[in-house]
């Protein structure tokens, strides 16, 4: 959610940047929040008027009274009265107006980095680096669930009369995989100075509205029924709520945290969920990084971030890229986007595995996350995420980039140690 003053000193800017945006269809919020903000204002002043005239009428009565001035008490005491009459009516509308405003406000993006490519769509987002070789080996590479079941590793139908598509249970060596990767990912960012934490699994409705849009919501997260409670669609978002009305001192910042959490998506789209696959699904687990900071080092934590996914891929020998999000594919929370893409040899496309996100103070904002600068004032702070590594759908990278000719997964060095030492799994 962007500051209103934005709106009220310059609301050409922000109807540019919806432009830019592609999203005409909201143009018409400005005029209508400034309108809005225009009738608060007055009723605020209107109502600050009032008290002021009631206080001094009310201070008036008393000495009429010792005067034996009694009619014209009484008069008085009639006008307070009409007057507390109508501040509780424009108190009333206050509180209106302030919804409304806020409501409106939650659906204007917020205002894009000048970096960001114009685009309408993923189509147009812009390639920035490659890192490591792509390889198309000679022998050809199964589907991801084929390599699976010859490692005995995945039970898609089962889960299927349990649970439905979209989930699956994993076996194995391959279910060691997985809690493998999660736990090198844990120890990655723990030696890049990251805290690690496991966050609630369940957040508040304030929580979501808070970290992500309307739609965002819509589409993902799954809600708890009678309760004030919605499943978590990636960790960030209790991290983030984790800092809900909190004024941090200058000197805590940044916060730099690692999370692991299971994660829960309604995947509702023009994606669907996957017949026979685990690219897209109902149920994963994550690592992911999330950062509070003051503004003016948001963008250089932005480039810490998705640099450290990279590294992270490559230590276990899977080319990746970036991939700048272009402006119509960004979401309205986001000041900044980019994806990282691993290599599949199978597929010889790359595909995301990950995406680091500067939010700017939009979600700050909305949760009241603050910090006091040098000076004693508030401040709204800066977050940021990216994520880790999300297994299964890494699994899909791993497999295919390390599957030998033989049929065996070949095991990279710095993956052993979380797998007993093995060096490969499966029978050649």
């Amino acid at each position: 959610m962007i500051d209103i003053n934005l709106i009220r000193n310059n609301p050409d800017l922000v109807r540019e940047n919806i432009k830019k945006k592609y999203q005409d269809h909201k143009l018409p919020l400005v005029d209508e929040v400034l309108e809005l903000d225009r009738l608060n204002r007055e009723a605020i002043g209107r109502a600050d008027w009032l008290r002021s005239q009631r206080n001094s009428i009310s201070k008036q009565i008393g000495a009429m009274m010792k005067q034996g001035q009694k009619q014209e008490a009484e008069a008085a005491k009639q006008q307070v009265k009409d007057m507390q009459d109508e501040l509780l009516q424009l108190e009333q509308k206050e509180d209106e107006y302030a919804q409304q405003i806020r409501e409106k406000m939650m659906l204007i993006p917020q205002i894009i980095d000048g970096s960001v490519p114009l685009g309408k769509s993923d189509q147009e987002n812009v390639e920035i680096e490659r890192y490591g070789e792509p390889v198309v080996p000679q022998w050809d590479i199964p589907y991801h669930v084929d390599i699976m079941e010859r490692l005995s590793g995945i039970d898609l139908d089962s889960a299927r009369k349990t649970s439905g598509n979209g989930f699956y249970y994993l076996l194995g060596d391959v279910a060691r995989l997985h809690s493998a990767v999660l736990s090198y990912a844990r120890d990655f960012m723990i030696d890049r100075g990251f805290t690690y934490c496991i966050p609630p699994y369940m957040i508040r409705a304030e929580v979501v509205t808070g970290v992500m849009s309307f739609a965002e919501m819509e589409n993902m997260m799954y809600k708890i029924e009678g309760e004030d409670l919605y499943l978590i669609g990636t960790s960030e978002h209790s991290m983030i709520g984790k800092f809900i009305d909190n004024i941090l001192d200058e000197s805590s910042l940044p916060q730099t945290l690692t999370s692991y959490s299971p994660c829960f998506r309604k995947e509702v789209g023009a994606h669907g969920i996957e017949e026979r696959g685990v690219y897209r699904i109902h149920q994963f687990e994550k690592q992911e990084m999330i950062v509070v900071c003051k503004p003016e080092d948001s963008m250089h934590w932005y480039d810490q971030l998705w640099q450290n996914t990279v590294d992270f891929f490559r230590t276990l020998d899977i080319p990746v890229r970036t991939l700048e999000c272009c402006s119509g594919d960004l979401a309205d929370l986001k000041v900044k986007s980019c994806d990282v893409e691993a290599w599949s040899p199978r597929q010889q496309k790359y595909f995301e595995v990950g995406s680091c996100s500067n939010l700017g103070d939009a979600q700050a904002r909305r949760l009241r996350i603050r910090y006091k600068d040098e000076n004693g004032k508030n401040q709204i702070a800066h977050t940021l995420n990216n994520t880790v590594v999300a297994p299964p759908r890494m699994l899909i990278a791993f497999l295919e980039n390390n599957l030998q000719e033989d049929g065996t997964v070949r095991i990279p060095q710095a993956l052993r140690p979380y797998m007993g030492g093995k060096e490969v799994i499966g029978q050649a």
